[in-house]
């Protein structure tokens, strides 16, 4: 009797031990998030994403494992953390911003994990998406495509002068080449002339935007990642040149851009996580998802911005705004 009683001690502490090393409780899934840079408005990408998994029913700590890692807007690195994930393999993959969804999707194309994309700005020209917004494979999520005609109007709202706008992008970004396109087709319904500056690295910056300063009456921000990385250095010499830049999304407006028409990356997180964990309970298939756009663009205004630039923001937009600041966030 002894016998048995400890033959099945050592069983139970031989099968702790395996569920120990395994880290996973049971009924746990596990995710891995792969972010392509670091900026406020995927941070808060993040954070959104996982409210809306626990809105729909997974929890951090409890019934989810997170595996996060962040490429600092390098390729390479968005797919070396793809391949990892995969190694790993994890029950779901978040890629946030277009280079980590392609990174995820080449990464995990040959296996049976989803992936679901956050900040896409054209799932279809990054060839996750078919035209009809159906998926190209096991993947699905959320486009932060930009609302190109209502920032043109907004800006011709508060600059009726202005005749050049300057655009600095990423060539490595196909997201922010298919923005340019966009701009250049509705640029002249509003008597603007599109004037682009394409980077190779954040290295590129700081020159590329002197040479702009030089030729533009204002610059508009995309959602260029490596843009977005080095804001603080456009924004800065902007300002010594009293220029103004229009952001993309209300972080942009909070560290010195005059204004913005654009959408909340928190919202559009909880989107994304809400659709994530129907594929986790097995409700839809990523592939069975068309890919989803938050269409409601906001106006946000920075009057600390506008003082310090000699402007003053039509009382309509003020009126209308979602949020306005009076102060520049330090960054």
């Amino acid at each position: 009797m002894k016998k048995k009683i400890s033959v099945l001690i050592v069983l139970t502490l031989v099968m702790s031990l395996f569920a120990g090393c395994s880290g996973k409780k049971e009924g746990q899934v596990t995710i891995g998030i792969g972010q392509f840079a670091e900026h406020a408005s995927l941070d808060n990408c993040k954070e959104g994403f996982l409210a809306g998994l626990e809105e729909g029913g997974y929890k951090e700590g409890e019934n989810l494992k997170v595996m996060f890692d962040n490429a600092q807007a390098d390729g390479g690195t968005a797919a070396q953390i793809a391949n990892d994930f995969v190694s790993k393999k994890v029950d779901l993959i978040c890629a946030i911003a277009t280079p980590m969804a392609q990174s995820a999707y080449g990464a995990a194309k040959d296996t049976n994990i989803p992936v679901i994309f956050t900040a896409v700005t054209d799932p279809v020209l990054a060839e996750l998406a078919k035209e009809d917004k159906t998926p190209s494979g096991n993947i699905t999520g959320t486009s932060d495509k930009l609302p190109v005609t209502k920032q043109l109007e907004m800006i011709r709202k508060v600059l009726p002068d202005a005749k050049t706008i300057g655009i600095l992008y990423s060539t490595s970004e196909i997201n922010s080449v298919s923005a340019i396109d966009e701009y250049k087709a509705e640029a002249g319904n509003y008597g603007f002339e599109i004037v682009e500056s394409g980077i190779s690295t954040g290295a590129d910056i700081p020159l590329a935007a002197d040479n702009l300063l030089e030729k533009v009456d204002c610059i508009t921000n995309l959602t260029d990642n490596t843009v977005v990385s080095s804001l603080p250095v456009i924004l800065n010499k902007a300002a010594a040149k009293k220029i103004p830049v229009f952001g993309s999304e209300v972080e942009q407006v909070k560290i010195g851009c005059l204004a913005a028409v654009g959408l909340d990356y928190y919202d559009l997180g909880v989107q994304t996580g809400k659709m994530a964990a129907q594929v986790l309970k097995g409700e839809k298939k990523a592939s069975e998802m068309n890919f989803e756009v938050i269409e409601e663009a906001a106006f946000y205004g920075n009057t600390a911005v506008a003082d310090n630039l000699g402007i003053t923001l039509p009382e309509d937009l003020v009126s209308s705004a979602k949020e306005m600041f009076k102060e520049i966030e330090a960054k």
